[in-house]
């Protein structure tokens, strides 16, 4: 058996691979719509029928009309139920699909690398999950519902007119070669123009987001009108690679009809006249049923020829989600060592950073020892290299040169989701979702007590003001928790932190942002927090970092100096010219 992935660059194969579980019912579904459309098929020959015997009354007997009459409406009637089933077994393919395929691209982001998300914005990722996922179920309506039943109809077509009136055949032929020139002369224009189109409405939905987020800043700024501009020049791109899509849709659909038109009138000229001339034995009712035919065939190409920019969109869809499913850039932790517990204790042994594409490197020759439970405070002018070494440390980024230690492990041979499990990031800015306080602090946790919840919290200075919210800890604090103060969801995401109780922190700026009160706060809740753990420290305000174990000057990339607060005001080195800045 084939080992089949996903491939977004063979369409057709990937869409039957999505639903390779679900093949039994999406046949169901088929089956009961051959059944629903039936009467469209053998409609014509039941009026050709109804026609030749009110033609010719003393040739059929009176009970062949009743007869012909009753199988048209029972035929009809069976609709109902028929289209039900057919609805009810398709929802559950299609539906189950774009679950299935919303939940593998979930998983699949979950395990990619940070860089991945450096150079991809989350509206062009949300743009995929939701619109390009809709764009395949639709496709899958027409692959493997309207497709069918048109093919069946033109195969249908010919076979009844080859048994009626065989001469006819040639219009029914004609058409074929039509259609395949204009799909052929179309198929690369339509791919190229659904994929500029798709790609201007990922960057429109890239920028909305930003332009949501930005309000505040734009309405403080006054530069609504500039805002405004921008989002006009979006929308304008949109809408012109729109109306180039709708544009060859409107040539495909006037070409096809008028052509295939054309053909449907001289069909019908001819059967009339060899119907009035009594020749090749066609009758009026052959009349009805060769035109009746011949407009079904030429109406099915034409809703081929129509459908044709929709598949074309679906067939793009699947390519885009490509991108994701088929990116290669994993977090590379499969099969390698998982942690169950750790002490906390590093080794940095010359170690490099390069961004893809930099001149210059990040980080340059960092060599460090830090012991476990050690605070190590990390300092330096902008462009020092100081997020750098966080997302070093963190697992984010792997170093270019040189190596980085964890108990004596390589944390390039570790299971690093496994490692994360004992480290805590507390940054400044704090992340929150809009659910409760409680579903907040419990975050990526299975089992939490009452007693854990209230010990966290009082901790991190946090119960005070949690006791006053209108409920407490099941209060809902809005997206990013913005019912809440700086402070507040500062202390929050120190609880949680707590919470977790790592052996390894990481405080990225995380009293940056706050007032002298609230910096008091939780500068207290810090220290409950850092006890007995090894902990790396970023930090802006100097005096913040008093009574770290050891301060790691940086300055462009490399370390400049190291010891702690007294000896590195005394050395009147980089770091007494930065603290003298900020006493000015």
């Amino acid at each position: 058996m084939i080992n089949f992935t996903y491939q977004g660059y063979h369409p057709l194969k990937t869409l039957l691979y999505l639903y390779r579980k679900d093949l039994k019912n999406l046949g169901i579904s088929m089956f009961f719509y051959v059944i629903k459309h039936s009467p469209e098929w053998f409609r014509p020959i039941i009026i050709a029928n109804i026609i030749d015997i009110i033609s010719h009354p003393k040739t059929y007997p009176y009970w062949h009309l009743w007869l012909n009459g009753i199988i048209l409406v029972v035929a009809t009637g069976q609709n109902i139920v028929t289209h039900y089933w057919h609805i009810r077994y398709m929802s559950l393919v299609t539906r189950k699909m774009e679950s299935n395929l919303r939940a593998t691209l979930a998983q699949q982001l979950q395990q990619l690398s940070i860089s991945f998300y450096y150079r991809n914005s989350s509206g062009v990722l949300q743009a995929k999950i939701l619109r390009d996922v809709e764009a395949i179920q639709l496709l899958t309506n027409q692959i493997f519902q309207f497709l069918p039943s048109t093919i069946l109809t033109i195969l249908i077509a010919i076979i009844v007119t080859a048994i009626r009136a065989p001469i006819f055949l040639i219009f029914f032929l004609a058409t074929i070669p039509i259609a395949v020139l204009l799909i052929r002369f179309l198929k690369e224009p339509l791919q190229e123009r659904n994929r500029v189109l798709r790609q201007q409405i990922e960057e429109l939905s890239a920028h909305l987001i930003e332009m949501l987020k930005l309000i505040p800043v734009t309405r403080a700024h006054g530069a609504e009108a500039k805002e405004l501009e921008r989002t006009t020049r979006k929308l304008l791109r949109v809408e012109e690679a729109a109306m180039r899509v709708d544009s060859i849709n409107a040539v495909t659909n006037a070409s096809s009809w008028v052509t295939l038109r054309l053909f449907s009138c001289l069909c019908l000229l001819t059967s009339a006249i060899l119907a009035y001339q009594g020749q090749w034995g066609v009758t009026v009712g052959s009349v009805v049923l060769l035109t009746t035919y011949f407009d079904t065939l030429t109406t099915s190409v034409v809703q081929i020829l129509t459908v044709l920019p929709q598949i074309s969109k679906g067939f793009d869809a699947v390519r885009s989600i490509g991108e994701i499913l088929e990116c290669t850039e994993l977090e590379p932790n499969q099969g390698k060592k998982a942690l169950k517990k750790i002490k906390g204790a590093f080794i940095f042994d010359s170690v490099s950073f390069t961004y893809p594409g930099a001149i210059q490197p990040s980080l340059i020759d960092f060599s460090l020892t830090v012991q476990p439970g050690e605070t190590v405070a990390i300092v330096g002018p902008s462009g020092a290299g100081k997020s750098t070494l966080l997302n070093l440390i963190i697992g984010f980024l792997r170093p270019t040169q040189g190596k980085i230690f964890l108990d004596g492990q390589d944390l390039n041979s570790l299971d690093l989701r496994t490692y994360r499990r004992f480290l805590a990031v507390v940054s400044q800015e704090t992340i929150l979702f809009g659910g409760t306080v409680k579903e907040n602090l419990i975050y990526g946790l299975d089992e939490v007590t009452n007693y854990q919840l209230q010990k966290v919290l009082q901790d991190a200075n946090a119960l005070e003001f949690i006791e006053e919210l209108p409920e407490g800890i099941n209060t809902l604090i809005g997206e990013n928790g913005i019912k809440l103060s700086g402070g507040q969801r500062q202390r929050i995401a120190i609880a949680r932190a707590l919470l977790r109780n790592p052996q390894v922190l990481i405080l990225d700026e995380a009293t940056a942002s706050l007032d002298s009160a609230a910096e008091h706060q939780i500068q207290q809740a810090l220290e409950r927090l850092m006890a007995q753990r090894t902990t790396f420290v970023v930090a802006h305000r100097l005096s913040t970092i008093r009574k770290a174990n050891r301060i790691i000057v940086m300055e462009k990339g490399k370390i400049k100096e190291i010891g702690n607060y007294s000896q590195l005001l005394s050395n009147r080195g980089l770091f007494s010219q930065l603290h003298a800045l900020q006493t000015l």
